[in-house]
């Protein structure tokens, strides 16, 4: 019977240092996350300008070690 209230006062104490956790969390700006990433697909970005002589990015279609079969050729 001891053993269950050992446990019993065990699990309180991890309960209470997770709440205490999360509070700390929340009223430290953790969870202010107004524009997130899931989200963000929905929203067109604008193209980015690329400096004189720089190359853009390379992809799947411009890659010269393989053609993927729906870039034409």
């Amino acid at each position: 019977m001891s053993v269950i209230i050992l446990l019993l006062g065990a699990s309180l104490l991890v309960a209470l240092c997770f709440l205490a956790a999360f509070i700390w969390s929340v009223r430290s700006g953790q969870f202010e996350d107004h524009f997130s990433p899931a989200h963000r697909i929905l929203f067109e970005h604008k193209p980015t300008e690329h400096a004189s002589g720089s190359t853009p990015p390379a992809t799947p279609c411009n890659n010269s070690t393989a053609t993927p079969p729906n870039c034409k050729q």
